[in-house]
């Protein structure tokens, strides 16, 4: 069993998702050890890129910033070096198939190993191209994190057998960013997951609120929280991290509660 899926044992997790580099990475150090501190079971690390297909505004923000900063793939996985000397939450990234591609694929999955990551979602690789990134990432004992989308129907059977880490159902179709309201059928996504695997999964996309944090882990083994994370980073900018702590504090006890 995987870091990754052990963090679920205690119970329902906290998924809380942070773009490395916004709005430098002495901040993001900060965000990440207030997150681990406050109930944050496992944390997301976005690598920023320049064309972030599956983010809405306040994510493509957040991008924008890190890289306008002059943030690069090496100095990221240095900087992850750095937080493992006491940050033990298992650690993922989120980024996007471009990224890994241009950096070496063997070569990203390696270091992603040595610098103590546990787990990568890339959004824009489907299923049925995820043999070209996964046996390198298996090979470095890296979970290769696949998403369900409400369009996944006819294939969640498929995607579920073959899982890794955790399966990241997105809630809604569309981009990241917050949302009144969820109105995808969930139960019968997350039923479906379960007839066909015991990897936990966790759902993303639209969570903003403690009440629809707790309303999804009621759902799912997971909850996952992105953009009302980074609009907190974005307002406050290096002085976030206690903001965005006392928020993570908050959503981690309604997830669990």
């Amino acid at each position: 069993m995987s870091k990754i899926q052990q963090a679920f044992r205690g119970g329902k997790a906290f998924i809380p998702f942070i773009t490395c580099g916004d709005p430098d990475l002495e901040t993001t150090a900060k965000i990440v050890r207030e997150m681990a501190a406050n109930g944050a079971d496992i944390i997301e690390l976005g690598i920023p890129f320049s064309d972030p297909t599956a983010e809405g505004p306040v994510i493509q923000g957040a991008n924008i910033r890190a890289l306008a900063g002059g943030v690069t793939t090496d100095r990221i996985f240095d900087f992850v070096k750095e937080l493992r000397r006491d940050v033990t939450v298992p650690l993922v990234f989120m980024t996007y198939a471009n990224v890994v591609f241009s950096y070496g694929i063997e070569r990203f999955a390696a270091k992603c190993a040595e610098t103590g990551i546990d787990g990568l979602i890339l959004p824009d690789v489907p299923h049925e191209e995820k043999d070209e990134f996964a046996p390198a990432f298996r090979a470095q004992g890296v979970d290769f994190i696949s998403l369900i989308a409400p369009t996944s129907e006819d294939r969640i059977a498929e995607i579920a057998a073959d899982a890794e880490g955790f399966l990241y159902i997105v809630s809604s179709l569309g981009v990241t960013g917050e949302r009144a309201e969820i109105c995808t059928d969930l139960h019968a996504v997350a039923a479906k997951i379960r007839e066909n695997t015991n990897v936990p999964c966790a759902i993303g996309f639209g969570i903003s609120t403690p009440e629809q944090a707790h309303e999804m882990a009621q759902i799912a083994d997971g909850v996952i929280v992105g953009s009302a994370i980074v609009k907190r980073i974005g307002q406050h900018g290096r002085d976030a991290a206690p903001v965005v702590g006392a928020f993570v504090k908050e959503m981690a006890e309604a997830v669990s509660r």
